[in-house]
């Protein structure tokens, strides 16, 4: 009892101004924020773009890249345009490596930064040759996007798209070479889910169909009809030994299921002999 009143007495004693900076503390730290499960890591451009004092035009840039294959793959605003997202006072700094959004000629070599094999291929391309002389060619962000950037596949080139600059004829027949390495390429790849499904995790399948998909789509960006044509048939070679180890493992997966099937039933049917012996011998 003692003990209880003594600690009553410090409690009541303790001054008001603490009790108060308490009460700022928690309502700051716990109240305002996530704080059951994961904590979510702040970013001052989402925050900023996402505020009712963003221009509207801009506002929408976080839910876009929120639904992008960036996104997925956890390349973030300051990836691309550098400075530092976890502190508002110096996030567009110069110091933290702020460029912003690049003008039109600077954005392949903006988008370069990551996809070095593809800028190689597009400035060597009638595309990026277009570009540098004018300054009007189409460039990644006409193809691809801004924010909501989308896994690249053969849907990309498509009449409506091409034909604000050029006839659609060239690309329509690159399209049609290409559309079986991506056919093929798509079927291994649930190939590769059903055998993560069966828990089997082939890394080495998923390496390999990642570095051709990597390749192939690289060679897009040429906007070389002839080359295309001439490299379809080393794609789906490649992709044609894949889909091979694929189909191994899952006849190797089925054989160790038939023999686990059949050794059970050997035990089993064991099980039941020695049961019946010992059976007759009690007779």
């Amino acid at each position: 009892m003692r003990y209880l009143v003594l600690s009553l007495m410090m409690i009541v004693s303790l001054p008001s101004f603490a009790a108060a900076g308490y009460q700022e503390d928690f309502a700051r730290e716990f109240l305002s924020k996530t704080w059951m499960g994961e904590r979510i890591e702040e970013n001052a451009c989402i925050d900023c773009h996402s505020s009712e004092q963003m221009k509207p035009s801009f506002r929408d840039i976080p839910d876009e890249w929120k639904k992008s294959w960036h996104a997925q793959n956890n390349i973030s605003c300051n990836d691309c345009h550098g400075g530092d997202p976890k502190d508002p006072s110096v996030s567009m700094t110069h110091q933290r490596g702020f460029v912003g959004a690049p003008a039109p000629r600077q954005i392949p070599e903006f988008c370069g930064k990551c996809h070095i094999g593809i800028l190689k291929n597009y400035l060597e391309s009638g595309h990026g040759k277009a570009l540098r002389s004018t300054g009007k060619g189409p460039h990644c962000v006409v193809c691809h996007g801004s924010h909501n950037i989308q896994r690249a596949n053969i849907e990309i080139i498509n009449e409506q798209r091409c034909t604000k600059c050029h006839s659609y004829e060239r690309a329509k027949v690159m399209k049609q070479a290409l559309f079986l390495v991506e056919k093929k390429a798509g079927e291994i790849e649930d190939g590769i889910k059903a055998l993560r499904r069966a828990g089997i995790y082939p890394a080495e399948q998923e390496r390999a169909l990642f570095n051709t998909e990597v390749e192939f789509r690289t060679l897009f960006h040429t906007v070389d009809v002839s080359l295309v044509n001439e490299r379809t048939d080393e794609f789906t070679r490649k992709l044609g030994a894949i889909e091979k180890d694929i189909q191994d493992t899952f006849i190797e997966l089925r054989s160790r299921r038939n023999f686990s099937a059949f050794l059970m039933m050997l035990f089993i049917g064991m099980g039941i002999t020695i049961y019946l012996l010992h059976q007759t011998k009690d007779k």
